[in-house]
């Protein structure tokens, strides 16, 4: 109890002793102890130098305690004074790294990633702790770590983590700094990831299970930098962006001897398309059923596929691809 003054162990028991029994010498202290006697002699050295016990007027070989009342009056002050020092300074760090103009956690959403090495164990970090899914944006040479060096990439497919990878067509080998490894991709492909091919990818975005995103700060010239945001405007912003340039994408397979094929995306289907046209008109799953004289589940499988077909993430978002690529258009019947 009296180490926050200071005391060790062997001084705590050698002044609670004295303290209890009177006087003693050091050899008898020692013994009722049961400690080495050069022990108990450093701690009363010890306890001495603090003002907590003195030498026998009579016995010099002897030593008393101070009246506890008195002798740990200063040290307990002492302390006390070192606390709110502590204290203040600890406060002062506070407002240095959460400036009044910040509002509180805003700092928590947001973090920046310095150094080829921390930016690779990040990027690692966001595949081994994603639970459900992985969306990135490729484009150019990688920032920190290669395709060839992404070990995590394998193990968080083997969890069943699912991967939607976008990658910019002058990535591939063709083009002017081509840099794909084709037979890399090709077991990417075949664990089943899902990749599309566009003709230019804005930025390189990493997403873990849309809560955590990662882009680049730097460019390849200088050292390798990061922004990690977390749940925030910001994500919600960067998720949008990834949608947006998977649905302009078309899905990539690796034919015989590693040749490049893109496959046109599906279309939807006649009766699907009258779905949708139902459900922009503000009917529910149930009244769209009803009106084509449909189950209301084989309804909800349709709406399914067309989410998969544009790879959007909500009805909202399905709405807008279909208007931007003409589906509500087309002629049905």
């Amino acid at each position: 109890m009296l180490g926050a003054i200071g005391l060790d162990a062997v001084q705590e028991i050698t002044y609670r002793e004295l303290v209890g029994h009177g006087a003693a010498d050091a050899a008898h202290l020692a013994g009722r102890l049961a400690l080495p006697e050069k022990d108990v002699l450093q701690a009363l050295y010890g306890l001495e130098h603090q003002g907590l016990i003195t030498r026998s007027a009579e016995r010099p070989d002897c030593w008393v305690s101070a009246p506890p009342a008195v002798a740990l009056a200063p040290l307990l002050s002492q302390q006390r004074h070192e606390l709110e020092c502590a204290e203040l300074a600890a406060a002062r760090l506070a407002d240095e790294y959460r400036p009044e103009a910040v509002a509180p956690g805003v700092r928590d959403l947001i973090e920046v990633v310095t150094g080829a090495q921390a930016v690779s164990q990040r990027f690692s970090q966001l595949q081994l702790g994603a639970e459900r899914e992985l969306c990135l944006l490729i484009r150019s040479q990688p920032l920190a770590v290669s395709a060839e060096e992404n070990t995590a990439e394998v193990l968080a497919m083997a969890r069943g983590v699912k991967y939607r990878v976008v990658i910019g067509r002058e990535m591939f080998p063709g083009h002017e700094g081509g840099t794909v490894d084709l037979a890399g991709l090709a077991e990417s492909l075949g664990r089943g990831m899902e990749v599309r091919v566009v003709d230019e990818v804005p930025t390189k975005l990493v997403i873990a299970d849309g809560s955590l995103g990662m882009l680049p700060l730097s460019d390849p010239a200088t050292e390798p930098a990061a922004l990690v945001a977390r749940s925030s405007g910001l994500l919600v912003s960067l998720v949008a962006l990834f949608e947006q340039v998977w649905s302009q994408g078309l899905p990539l397979t690796l034919g015989g001897g590693d040749e490049i094929e893109e496959a046109p995306l599906p279309g939807p289907e006649p009766i699907d398309l009258q779905i949708l046209s139902l459900l922009l008109a503000g009917l529910t799953d149930v009244g769209v059923a009803k009106e084509l004289d449909l189950g209301a589940r084989t309804v909800q499988r349709r709406i399914k596929r067309l989410m998969d077909l544009s790879g959007a993430s909500s009805r909202l978002r399905l709405g807008w691809y279909a208007s931007e690529h003409g589906w509500i258009t087309r002629t049905h019947g």
